[in-house]
């Protein structure tokens, strides 16, 4: 059964589920309806763009442990990003990415999960343009949703957004909902926030 969870609110995915190890991180959003006058060109579709960061003691070490679009895999290969996908278009997850969780290294004590508007100023693009936003975590084994946060927030001028992070305590695996949006101009400056 999945649980809702609301901004800020954190659950055990390791009490809950013994035995997890594979988790599938899927993140969804919908383009918000334009309102466009009778000349207007077609507005260039919001392409968001989903990335994990391994944060070794809360910080980022190296640009290697920031997984995205150009870096689908860490290193150590226990996550993966499974692909781009340029306009948020078609039902259920637009990105997804995959962890394993019983084989990420010991150093790396979170995971943070986020979306950023590609090349949003240029663009002239922002979350409120964005509606039914959500993260959700699955179980690899079964594919049972274990939780899902919708951001339900008005995020009208932000251009980046902190939906949540994976993270280790007392030897268990937990997920944070945070849905903390920012005015980041892309993946750099989002990952500049934890160095």
């Amino acid at each position: 059964m999945s649980i809702s969870l609301q901004k800020g609110q954190k659950v055990s995915l390791s009490k809950e589920n013994a035995g997890l190890s594979n988790v599938l991180i899927g993140l969804g959003w919908d383009e918000a309806k334009r309102d466009r006058g009778l000349f207007s060109r077609k507005p260039q579709p919001i392409d968001c763009d989903a990335s994990a960061l391994l944060l070794k003691n809360g910080k980022l070490a190296e640009p290697s442990d920031v997984v995205y679009f150009g870096n689908l895999q860490h290193k150590s290969g226990t996550v993966r990003h499974m692909g781009d996908n340029l306009t948020g278009a078609g039902e259920g997850d637009d990105e997804q990415i995959l962890v394993d969780l019983s084989r990420v290294p010991a150093e790396y004590d979170r995971i943070v999960i986020v979306v950023n508007i590609y090349e949003a100023s240029k663009r002239n693009q922002h979350f409120g343009m964005i509606e039914n936003a959500f993260i959700r975590l699955v179980d690899g084994r079964n594919n049972n949703e274990m939780c899902r946060y919708n951001l339900s927030e008005n995020y009208s001028g932000m251009t980046a957004m902190i939906f949540g992070e994976v993270y280790r305590h007392n030897g268990e695996w937990k997920f944070n909902a945070i849905g903390q949006a920012t005015n980041d101009p892309g993946i750099g400056a989002l990952a500049n926030r934890y160095r």
